[in-house]
């Protein structure tokens, strides 16, 4: 034994005080709270009377507007499209995060109408295409094509960043 003492198991008011400063300090979805509590009562145990209750605790701070999952889905994906994401890969983070569909409505539209503006962060950030310092050679071109396509942006617009020549700004993509 090293001497640490282990923490007390849960109870209904533990359970709730720390789902209480998990979403005080956190930005964070119905389903990621659900998946904090229920780790936290995995790790710790329950001592609680009642059996526990995660999901009618999630679905209570829902209620009282502590959680909006649309809200985190439109922070979330303009947060990701910033850092230059795609579409794809912010899907699978909102997916990740337990956000329904109903949820992405707003975020999927904001996600359409920033997909040039983020392919085009996307790649200054990687120096490709037109941010490219010299031409690319076919090894280059391929890693350059991948990671386009690990950031979330559909094959079409990976190859006409990629192959987009050196020095010269790119026009938006009439769609």
């Amino acid at each position: 034994m090293t001497g640490k003492r282990l923490p007390p198991p849960l109870d209904e008011s533990a359970l709730r005080d720390m789902a209480l400063r998990h979403v005080a300090r956190f930005a964070t979805s119905r389903g990621k709270l659900l998946a904090y509590l229920k780790r936290k009562i995995k790790e710790r145990g329950w001592g609680g009377e009642a059996p526990a209750d995660p999901d009618g605790l999630a679905d209570r701070f829902v209620d009282l507007g502590y959680i909006d999952d649309a809200g985190y889905a439109v922070m979330k994906s303009g947060a990701l499209a910033r850092r230059g994401y795609g579409a794809r890969r912010i899907g699978e983070e909102l997916r990740a995060a337990g956000i329904g569909e109903e949820d992405r409505e707003q975020a999927d539209a904001q996600i359409a109408s920033e997909a040039w503006a983020a392919a085009d962060r996307f790649a200054r950030r990687k120096r490709i295409g037109p941010y490219a310092t010299g031409p690319i050679y076919p090894k280059q071109r391929e890693k350059a094509i991948a990671a386009f396509l690990r950031a979330g942006h559909a094959y079409a617009v990976a190859r006409r960043w990629v192959d987009a020549p050196p020095g010269e700004p790119m026009a938006a993509e009439d769609e």
